[in-house]
């Protein structure tokens, strides 16, 4: 393009000394040097254009299969309470080794297909890391555990409250522990969260400790794992193992007991429930803005609260609804400040 730019000028220069060649010359620059220079412009301009037309298509493509991913994740851990509720006749302690168990082997199964063994290794050899891991496989078995009694006790809304409450609590722990400034909203969230607490537990029948320790125990958990770079099913998969061991143990030295086949199939079926949904969150992280997700975190524990009501029709006193009521008033305050400010919701690494 520009040596035919540079021919066209030339001959202009070289000839001006007849009219015929000077408008010959003109004549020239007008057909060829416009006509080169910008035909060459519009086509980058398309290509340009077109490029940006199929990055905006693939995005799009992208962000409807991480908001599909998203909510089949979320949608799962809110009808958790279902598949538990079967297996309410089973100790909830045995319920929980057998998710231990049976998790570490279907992991360890979808590592070796994906191939990420060796992104574990530089993870396990920081003393560091392991007992942050440690501390990590202690939080989230006491709040899988927590979770399995409340749902095999018929407490499922109390359950879903705790949920409803983590994202709050998430807030004050770092404040508390990574020394994160709180925004002033964000201080009346966490402070109408507290008053749903207390409310609760002097309205109510008695302190409200199964959603007071779901949330702890996950927030905790939370916390503890932030100091970790590791994903979620790697991470997972790691805690899942140290625990491996001892509920071995435990299920050896357990009572033998009459278990029909179909409990046995269903606490087989613990290790892939556990694993699926972990999958599709991943999946929905690496394609959605942490914004999206901090929405849809709460389609759990709105599942959850549902399948309370509506399936297992656990009542709902005045106070436990002042309670809900509360909470929603304190997630929509600090959504709210979420996206005024442009700053992502808090985001659990792995519900339930």
């Amino acid at each position: 393009m520009q040596s035919q730019h540079a021919c066209n000028t030339g001959d202009s220069l070289e000839a001006p000394h007849t009219p015929h060649a000077s408008h010959g010359s003109v004549a020239a620059l007008r057909r060829g040097a416009f006509a080169v220079s910008l035909r060459p412009v519009t086509d980058s301009m398309d290509d340009t254009t077109a490029h940006d037309d199929l990055d905006a298509a693939a995005w799009r493509k992208s962000s409807r299969a991480g908001l599909a991913y998203g909510l089949a994740a979320y949608s799962m851990w809110g009808v958790f309470p279902i598949y538990f509720h079967a297996l309410s006749a089973v100790p909830p302690w045995i319920v929980l080794c057998h998710r231990i168990f049976w998790s570490v082997l279907f992991l360890a199964l979808v590592v070796s297909v994906r191939g990420e063994w060796k992104a574990l290794r530089p993870i396990l050899r920081s003393r560091r890391n392991v007992l942050y891991l440690s501390l990590g496989s202690v939080l989230i078995a006491l709040n899988w555990l927590i979770f399995i009694y409340g749902v095999g006790s018929r407490q499922v809304v109390e359950v879903s409250l705790g949920y409803f409450i983590n994202p709050l609590l998430s807030i004050a722990l770092g404040m508390v522990f990574l020394r994160e400034r709180l925004r002033g909203w964000q201080w009346v969230a966490v402070l109408i969260a507290a008053t749903a607490v207390a409310n609760l537990a002097l309205r109510g029948k008695g302190f409200p400790w199964i959603a007071v320790s779901a949330a702890g125990t996950f927030g905790f958990y939370g916390l503890v794992r932030k100091k970790v770079d590791i994903n979620s099913l790697h991470g997972l998969l790691v805690e899942t193992t140290i625990l491996f061991p001892l509920s071995v143990v435990a299920l050896a030295l357990a009572p033998a007991r009459a278990t029909p086949a179909t409990t046995l199939g269903l606490l087989s079926m613990l290790g892939i429930l556990t694993a699926v949904p972990l999958l599709m969150f991943g999946a929905a992280v690496r394609r959605l803005q942490l914004s999206t997700i901090g929405f849809l975190q709460y389609v759990g524990p709105t599942g959850q609260l549902l399948v309370a009501l509506l399936i297992f029709h656990e009542p709902l006193a005045r106070a436990q609804l002042t309670s809900f009521a509360l909470c929603w008033l304190g997630i929509a305050v600090y959504t709210a400040d979420s996206i005024l400010t442009r700053r992502p919701q808090a985001v659990a690494d792995e519900p339930e």
